[in-house]
């Protein structure tokens, strides 16, 4: 399978390695991406597996609580622009359609869309209306309703990065910190035990790999290897974990430590960011001005 540039420059964005490591992957691995990344983190060769989600929409994030703040809705709204996303217009339309998320708490989108606005009409006729009006497209891409029995928190940065956290021990200044740190670390778990046990020993197989290449490791017998290894292991499991991560407010001490002081527990978290893993159309400019070119010279019918 042949390597493209597209897919050297995709591995390398998500591994900071350079360009002829990751050529040298894709074609030992025919091209399959994934494998690549792993193969060169266990050669050593990868600097960080920075794998993002691409941003390609516009958009706003808006939360909503309940009364009682034991409730909460998170949706994402979506638009071409953030000349639109900053529109009051757009930006009603969104907290319109979070108010509806929070109180019928929809199966679906397409129930959520059905339901009624204020004026009457469904949310999906409001969406509608408006794109005549603006002229950009809109669409309401994700909610989730989060719950909990003490608290959830919430936290939101600008209008592009929401967060929600549901503690069943807490107030709501534990509440709204941890909201806080889920906003702008993104930790994919809460702990340990939610790591995927497939996830969990690739990882370790890996680590086992690099340990191996740690000259003072050259010659050692395989326990003491692995035994090294679990130092790696356990550090990478902090970095993914919420509560092994350091807290954003005081790096000095763990989100479980601060968790512990605060007599606190997290239950579950959400965090939302405008656009997150939607691919962008690729423009390629000179081609689109040379066949604009061809055009041009192209005899009259």
């Amino acid at each position: 399978m042949a390597v493209t540039a597209d897919a050297v420059k995709q591995l390398r964005e998500r591994t900071g390695a350079g360009m002829m490591e990751c050529k040298k992957a894709l074609t030992e691995t025919n091209g399959d991406l994934d494998a690549a990344a792993e193969l060169m983190r266990k050669n050593g060769l990868a600097k960080a597996d920075k794998k993002a989600a691409r941003v390609a929409a516009e958009g706003v994030i808006v939360i909503e609580r309940s009364a009682d703040a034991k409730r909460a809705a998170i949706v994402e709204v979506n638009c071409e622009t953030d000349f639109v996303a900053r529109e009051n217009d757009f930006k009603a339309y969104a907290t319109s359609v979070a108010k509806a998320v929070l109180a019928e708490r929809p199966a679906s989108l397409d129930a959520l869309l059905a339901a009624k606005s204020e004026s009457g009409a469904s949310l999906d006729e409001v969406r509608r209306a408006l794109i005549a009006k603006i002229g950009e497209n809109i669409s309401v891409r994700r909610f989730d309703v989060v719950e909990s029995p003490v608290i959830v928190g919430s936290y939101l940065h600008g209008s592009r990065i929401g967060a929600l956290v549901a503690l069943k021990k807490g107030d709501e200044a534990a509440a709204k910190d941890i909201a806080m740190h889920v906003a702008a670390i993104n930790p994919p778990h809460v702990s340990a035990d939610q790591i995927p046990a497939d996830l969990l020993k690739k990882e370790q197989e890996i680590h086992v790999e690099l340990t191996k290449q740690d000259p003072k490791m050259v010659g050692k017998p395989e326990a003491i290897v692995v035994k090294a290894a679990e130092g790696r292991t356990r550090k990478w499991i902090n970095e993914i974990t919420l509560l092994g991560q350091p807290f954003v407010k005081d790096d000095k001490q763990s989100v479980e430590q601060y968790l512990k002081q605060a007599g606190a527990e997290v239950v579950s978290f959400v965090r939302y960011e405008v656009g997150a893993g939607i691919e962008k159309k690729q423009e390629d400019f000179a081609e689109e001005v040379r066949k604009q070119v061809e055009s041009s010279k192209a005899p009259p019918r």
